[in-house]
């Protein structure tokens, strides 16, 4: 791993950069995705745990090794799993910012470039990708925070020719994130097809070979057919899965990204080569362009029939998560050669200044919750406040119900129910509802169970009856706002309450 002059791999100063991005950025514990994660690992760890409705975490959890991941590590080290999240979330943080360095070092001669590549990527780390719902990487854990890294260490190792590594760490990367291994598995075949192009070499192996893996590892249910009933309301409330839906400007996150590629492709400044950059560097630029073409066309294809409804969830622009971060660290290296020459002050002022804005932004988005949420028995987030004492105060067998649009109250910060209280709950509109978009055999459960729990912040004593009658395994809930009168709250602070649902005879004797 000789990437810089002295032959040294940069550590320290790797470590100091993730310390800086935890900071800017943030860290919280099972908000959006993590609540499809986290759970799973929690069950692995504790299997009497989740006794109802785990199906909703479960389906994505059967696919990877990150659940497995968590429990061991846990399981080994005696720690509480809280920290384990966090503590794997800091390895991963660390990973994806060696995996940029060992890209730029495939990319760049220049260690301005190297390290300007590396600075701006730090401070943008959270920034979308695109309209694909996605960021760089995530301010909490999931199984893109392992896989991330490990595609751009796979296109690192393949830009070197250095191929069992790169294909060592594909196998890895596929048993953590079997989605996400397909952008890398057709990128670096467009890669190896240019290669062999420029070489006056056919060679149809590595595409058919993508082709046919990706082929294989499709899920089930795929068929010519429009997405009907429940299953359709679950998959077009994600809008982003289909191009028609997108705005003018979200085709300019697309396009413009693989208009300046194209441009370092033809590697031309002012009538002279880029400066500071290897042969890695243009192939690279090259590959992503078809790429980003092709997942533009395919996402256009599904988008142009409702006959292809049942494809839509392969999310074919996704690959522009995998283009954005390249994109972002090539045009850093490009910036700091250039800017950089003769100013060392610049990419420091652009990077703390673009530091700056994402932090901003991280408030904003997480404005009720501290920046960094270590584990801890409390929290000065009242939904979050609530949900720990759920976990310290309720049966590990409690089913709760909650209001199924939760996930957009004020003050929740979006985290998810199960992730932090580790109970049981009845399906939420919209996280359940992403799951149910990737499997359609849920959606009429979700569905009910959504319906049933809609508006709950605001029922009466009888519509809490209506719910225990049609849910009897349901026995506490968590209200936001005030409960109504009669009901045995044991816990009522900072605007939630935690309430008991007694049988339906002891309800009608209360009353």
């Amino acid at each position: 791993m000789r990437v810089s002059p002295d032959g040294r791999f940069p550590f320290l100063r790797l470590g100091a950069l993730t310390i800086a991005a935890l900071g800017i950025h943030g860290y919280h514990l099972g908000v959006e995705d993590g609540e499809i994660y986290i759970p799973a690992a929690r069950k692995l760890l504790d299997p009497a745990m989740y006794p109802y409705a785990s199906e909703f975490f479960l389906s994505h959890g059967r696919l990877s090794l990150f659940s497995p991941i968590l429990a061991l590590t846990a399981k080994l080290t005696h720690i509480p799993m809280d920290w384990a999240i966090l503590g794997w979330y800091v390895v991963c943080l660390f990973a994806m910012l060696a995996s940029c360095w060992l890209l730029a070092a495939a990319c760049f001669t220049s260690e301005r470039a190297r390290w300007s590549a590396l600075l701006i990527m730090t401070a943008v780390l959270s920034m979308p990708a695109a309209n694909t719902s996605l960021l760089l990487v995530d301010p909490y854990l999931t199984a893109r925070s392992l896989s991330t890294p490990l595609t751009l260490f796979v296109l690192a190792s393949f830009l070197e020719r250095r191929y069992v590594r790169a294909a060592v760490a594909t196998l890895v990367t596929a048993s953590i994130h079997p989605q996400m291994v397909m952008y890398v598995l057709f990128l670096t075949g467009v890669l190896w097809v240019a290669e062999r192009s420029k070489a006056a070499v056919k060679e149809r192996v590595p595409v058919m070979v993508s082709i046919a893996t990706s082929a294989a590892a499709l899920p089930s249910g795929f068929r010519l057919a429009p997405a009907t009933g429940d299953y359709r309301e679950a998959l077009y409330s994600r809008d982003y899965f289909f191009l028609s839906n997108w705005s003018w400007y979200h085709w300019a996150g697309l396009l413009a990204p693989l208009a300046i590629l194209a441009w370092f492709w033809k590697g031309d400044f002012m009538g002279n080569p880029l400066r500071g950059t290897k042969p890695g560097f243009q192939r690279l630029s090259f590959a992503l362009i078809p790429f980003g073409l092709l997942s533009i066309g395919a996402g256009l294809i599904f988008s142009c029939s409702h006959e292809l409804d049942m494809f839509a969830r392969l999310q074919p622009l996704r690959s522009f998560h995998l283009i954005t971060i390249v994109f972002v660290l090539l045009l850093g290296g490009v910036v700091g050669e250039y800017l950089g020459n003769g100013r060392p002050w610049a990419i420091g002022g652009i990077s703390v200044a673009l530091a700056g804005l994402m932090f901003v932004v991280a408030r904003q988005t997480y404005p009720s919750s501290p920046q960094v949420e270590l584990p801890a028995m409390t929290s000065s987030n009242g939904w979050v406040n609530a949900l720990l004492w759920v976990r310290q105060n309720t049966p590990e067998d409690a089913v709760f119900a909650v209001d199924s649009r939760y996930f957009k109250d004020e003050g929740t910060d979006v985290h998810g129910f199960r992730a932090v209280s580790e109970r049981s709950v009845l399906a939420d509109y919209f996280k359940d509802g992403g799951v149910v978009a990737l499997f359609p055999d849920l959606a009429t459960e979700w569905k009910q169970m959504s319906n049933a729990t809609y508006g709950l912040n605001h029922f009466t004593v009888d519509d809490f009856g209506r719910l225990e009658k049609e849910y009897p395994v349901v026995s506490w809930t968590v209200i936001h706002g005030s409960a109504p009168a009669g009901m045995d709250c044991p816990y009522q602070q900072r605007g939630y309450a935690v309430c008991r649902l007694l049988p339906l005879s002891a309800s009608a004797d209360a009353r």
